[in-house]
C-alpha cells in the first residue's frame, strides 16, 4: 500500500498540482500587499481619505463600550456587530486581480500549446476509395 501511495505521489500530475498550490499562496500574498498597499490608499485620498479597512457599518452597538467607533478593530473590541464593507471591497479587488491573472496567464498556456502542437498526420484513404479512384481515372482515359 505504501509502494502505491508514493507511485501515485510521485506522478507528474499530482508534483505538478503541489508546486501550483504553493506558488498560487506566495502569488495570493503578493496580490493582497498589492492592494492593500498599492490600489487602496490613492482610492481612499480619491474618496476623500477613508481607509477601506475602516470602512464598516455598525449593525448593533458593542456590549462594552457605546459608538461610534473610530476604527474596525475599536468596534471589534467593544463586542459590536459590524457589516465590513471595507474588507469585502479589498477581498472583491483581490479576487478580481488573481482572477485576471489566471485568465492572462491561461491564455497564454492556450496559445503556446496551439502553436507547439504539430497537426495531425493526413489519414490514408481506405483502401477501398483509392481502388475506385483508380478506376475512375482509368475509365476517364478510355475513348
Amino acid at each position: 500500500m505504501f509502494k502505491e501511495f508514493r507511485e501515485f505521489a510521485m506522478k507528474g500530475s499530482v508534483v505538478d498540482l503541489a508546486v501550483g498550490v504553493i506558488v498560487g499562496g506566495a502569488f495570493g500574498t503578493i496580490v493582497t500587499s498589492f492592494v492593500n498597499d498599492v490600489i487602496m490608499p490613492p482610492i481612499g485620498l480619491l474618496v476623500g481619505g477613508v481607509e477601506f479597512t475602516n470602512l464598516f457599518v455598525v449593525l448593533k452597538v458593542g456590549t462594552e463600550k457605546p459608538g461610534p467607533y473610530a476604527s474596525l478593530s475599536a468596534a471589534k473590541q467593544a463586542g459590536a456587530v459590524t457589516l465590513n464593507v471595507g474588507v469585502f471591497l479589498n477581498t472583491l479587488i483581490n479576487f478580481l486581480i488573481v482572477a485576471g491573472a489566471m485568465f492572462v496567464v491561461v491564455k497564454l498556456v492556450n496559445r503556446l500549446r496551439r502553436q507547439y502542437t504539430a497537426p495531425p498526420a493526413p489519414t490514408a484513404a481506405p483502401r477501398t476509395e483509392v481502388l475506385l479512384e483508380e478506376i475512375r481515372d482509368l475509365l476517364k482515359k478510355r475513348p
